[in-house]
């Protein structure tokens, strides 16, 4: 049995091997047409993988909406200035007692019992009223009403046909007055509009990073699976290598012994490199919201794009005017100064008196046909008008005074927030910059370092197979190049990570990858 273990791990060794791999840039799997919902394998490009994220986000949908209830605010705040049609109508009957006879009636009643006048009225009204953006208001009103009354009368007409025409206006002087003021909310449900969609906005670039940074994170982890079945394959040949000179009696047992160790502990590194691609994929499925039916299911994702090894033309002047004039958080903190501003210019107009001037003027006819009652209305010899000034204000004013006060330290808050904003994305864009190049020259010096990683491996090999060397350290260089090769890859991977981080922060995402927001 003892003889027998060590192939048995070789085996076991040779399944892992032939576990699918990474594809390489530049090799001929670079377009491997993975598309098959019901297959194992899922391959997806970079642009692929953020617009699968965006059509599931269960944040961006959430977002989406709450930006769109702001928007229907903005027609709350405009409507109150649309005119206001009323029609109405009404019918009444009054019979009423009297005291005393009318003249006309058939003579003076005698008895005890009263008199009564039996009176029936039919109005009809078509009423218009309409709030002016200076702040007034007008009401226009055609009213027709037909009277009559039962029995003999000494009216000139029964029935009779009366109309009337009125128009009343009143438009506040101080308080209230003028288009800029009146107009206030509506700028703030469009600030607050805006601002939702700023929100919306970072959603979407947090969203892509997301994607992005998992992406890459993902391509990394194959490419470390890559190296650790690599380095597993180079241990495998030097214990298959030292079996054969122990066999053969020019080497000792104890470099086979230590070969063989070094199979076992790179079959760990695989194992450990293997979980990390399947929890990579799990993550990056989760960001395109699958059910949990999809969630279940074992899908190899592949990641078809190869990391950029471009040099960046970022400077951070361009990256900081770019950040300022477009990330979502300095939109909004510049809103909300501007809404500040707009609630302490209403709240300061609400410390004026009320001083209002109110006015009508109107037309009336009367006749016992209704052509007649149009008639003598449009002739304008039955008419009224009237003007007038009403002054009101509350002693100490202290309401208005606070709610002055409270605005006035909101819009400073504002500004201070904004301030703030304004320096945090000033960091960060200084940082997101410096580590891109840092990353980029990291990649050249990893480079390096691999490259005599690898010549000290050949060496030392050589060393070996002429006897001056020891398994021992063949299995240590092979470890430094692995750790070497991982450390070029992960610089290579930190840079492209760091572009994507810088995109997210002058919000250039979207432009990056061709999308419009609807």
């Amino acid at each position: 049995m003892h003889e027998k273990w060590p192939w048995i791990l070789m085996s076991f060794v040779t399944i892992i091997l032939m576990q699918p791999s990474v594809i390489e840039a530049g090799s001929e799997n670079r377009n491997i047409p993975f598309r098959s919902k019901q297959g194992s394998s899922l391959g997806l490009t970079l642009k692929e993988s953020v617009l699968k994220a965006l059509e599931g986000n269960l944040d961006i949908i959430i977002s989406r909406q709450t930006r769109d209830t702001h928007l229907s605010n903005i027609l709350f705040e405009q409507a109150q200035f649309d005119p206001t049609v009323k029609l109405s109508s009404r019918y009444d009957r009054n019979v009423r007692p009297l005291n005393r006879p009318i003249f006309g009636f058939a003579g003076v009643s005698g008895g005890s019992e009263p008199d009564n006048i039996d009176q029936n009225d039919i109005n009809v009204r078509l009423g218009l009223t309409q709030k002016l953006l200076t702040g007034g208001q007008f009401d226009f009103a055609l009213d027709f009403t037909r009277n009559s009354v039962a029995g003999q009368t000494s009216f000139l007409f029964n029935p009779s046909y009366t109309n009337s025409l009125s128009l009343n206006f009143s438009q506040p002087l101080l308080q209230n007055f003028g288009s800029k003021i009146n107009a206030i909310q509506i700028h703030i449900a469009r600030n607050a509009s805006k601002n939702e969609h700023y929100t919306f906005l970072n959603q979407v670039l947090s969203v892509i990073n997301n994607v992005e940074q998992t992406y890459w994170e993902l391509v990394f982890t194959r490419e470390h699976e890559r190296v650790a079945k690599a380095t597993l394959r180079a241990a495998q040949e030097l214990w298959s290598t030292n079996r054969a000179k122990v066999k053969s009696g020019v080497m000792a047992e104890v470099e086979a012994l230590q070969a063989q160790a070094g199979v076992a502990s790179r079959l760990e590194q695989v194992l450990i490199a293997q979980k990390a691609v399947n929890d990579q994929e799990d993550k990056l499925r989760h960001l395109f919201n699958p059910s949990e039916i999809e969630l279940n299911n074992n899908i190899t994702v592949i990641a078809i794009d190869t990391p950029t090894q471009k040099a960046s033309t970022h400077t951070p002047k361009q990256a900081l005017t770019t950040a300022l004039l477009k990330h979502p958080e300095v939109l909004q903190a510049q809103k909300q100064i501007e809404t500040g501003i707009l609630n302490t210019r209403l709240a300061k107009n609400q410390l004026l008196p009320s001083l209002s001037l109110e006015g009508g003027i109107g037309l009336s006819g009367l006749g016992n046909r209704v052509r007649d009652t149009l008639d003598r209305t449009t002739s304008s010899d039955f008419y009224n008008f009237g003007v007038g000034l009403v002054l009101s204000y509350p002693l100490g004013n202290r309401s208005a005074q606070s709610q002055y006060n409270r605005r006035v330290l909101e819009a400073n808050q504002a500004a201070a927030s904004s301030q703030r904003v304004r320096q945090q994305i000033i960091i960060n864009t200084k940082e997101a910059v410096r580590r891109i190049h840092t990353d980029f020259k990291r990649i050249s010096t990893t480079s390096a370092a691999r490259q005599l990683a690898n010549k000290q491996l050949k060496a030392e090999e050589e060393r070996l197979h002429l006897g001056s060397s020891t398994t021992r350290l063949v299995l240590e260089f092979q470890s430094d190049l692995a750790v070497a090769r991982r450390n070029e890859l992960r610089a290579i991977l930190d840079y492209n990570q760091s572009l994507a981080n810088l995109r997210k922060i002058t919000a250039n995402s979207l432009e990056h990858y061709h999308i419009v927001l609807e």
